[in-house]
């Protein structure tokens, strides 16, 4: 069982679609999934995931990260009625959701690419418990940068992690005593937790919270010690002042793009 059968039983439960059941036994359908505004589609091959779990076959019109116009069809649906009225609400959660997360997405990565070529918006685990993977997919489809998926892939010492460990000083040291290895990554509040991880040559130092200004200041200061050390931007970065970021920063994160975007509208429609 995947999140697909998780989803699909969330509809389904134990007794199916009760309604399209009772109506319905094998005639057979056609439908065309429609765009109802402007926007970048994601989520189209999760879509065709469903429909076969479901035994409808699709037809893609339109390729994931492409832009459509309002009335586009981007994809065509045939099979069974009753296949396709299973699938219809979470094809259309998925492809909503995922397109309005990709169409946010790519909005700020066209912005900060036409000031740095070379900086990275990235998505963080601020995300819709069990949708991750297809939140984090959809940000990869606009251009963007998943970050890490989980605790389990990447090293993050953050700001809780410092006040337990006593200091940034005791936090790097004993992961790279166990894990030096591995790429490190610290999130830092202000100067001096900066500039002390900087000595250390962790790989990624987190600016969190920190104004255009001195964020700017102090990723300055950090190259001088080591210009080999990534700077992230993350913490009340928004639509409107990203690109303040933008020319010094190696990768700029936003919860958001992830938790708090808008849907985009689709519809399904029978011919």
């Amino acid at each position: 069982m995947d999140e697909i059968d998780i989803y699909l039983g969330e509809d389904l439960g134990d007794k199916g679609d009760i309604t399209s059941d009772n109506l319905f036994s094998n005639e057979l359908a056609r439908a065309n999934i429609i765009a109802n505004e402007d926007c970048i589609v994601a989520g189209l091959q999760e879509a065709m995931n469903v429909f076969k779990r479901t035994g409808a076959e699709t037809t893609l019109k339109i390729k994931d990260g492409e832009f459509i116009n309002k009335g586009t069809i981007v994809a065509e649906i045939s099979g069974s009625a009753r296949s396709i009225l299973k699938a219809e609400r979470l094809v259309l959660n998925i492809i909503g959701r995922m397109s309005g997360i990709a169409t946010e997405t790519k909005d700020l990565v066209e912005k900060c690419k036409k000031i740095n070529k070379k900086v990275t918006v990235a998505a963080t685990r601020k995300t819709t418990p069990g949708f991750r993977k297809f939140e984090k997919r959809a940000v990869e489809i606009a251009g963007g940068e998943p970050h890490r998926h989980g605790l389990f892939d990447a090293i993050i010492i953050k700001d809780n992690h410092i006040k337990i460990a006593g200091s940034v000083d005791n936090a790097i040291q004993k992961i790279t005593e166990k894990l030096g290895n591995n790429k490190i990554e610290i999130e830092v509040e202000n100067e001096d937790d900066a500039l002390t991880a900087a000595r250390y040559n962790v790989d990624f130092i987190m600016l969190d919270n920190f104004d255009p200004k001195s964020a700017e200041a102090i990723t300055s200061k950090i190259k001088k010690i080591n210009p080999n050390i990534k700077i992230e931007i993350s913490g009340g970065v928004t639509k409107e002042n990203i690109t303040d970021y933008a020319s010094f920063a190696d990768r700029i994160s936003l919860g958001y793009i992830t938790h708090s975007v808008k849907n985009k509208d689709f519809s399904l429609e029978f011919i």
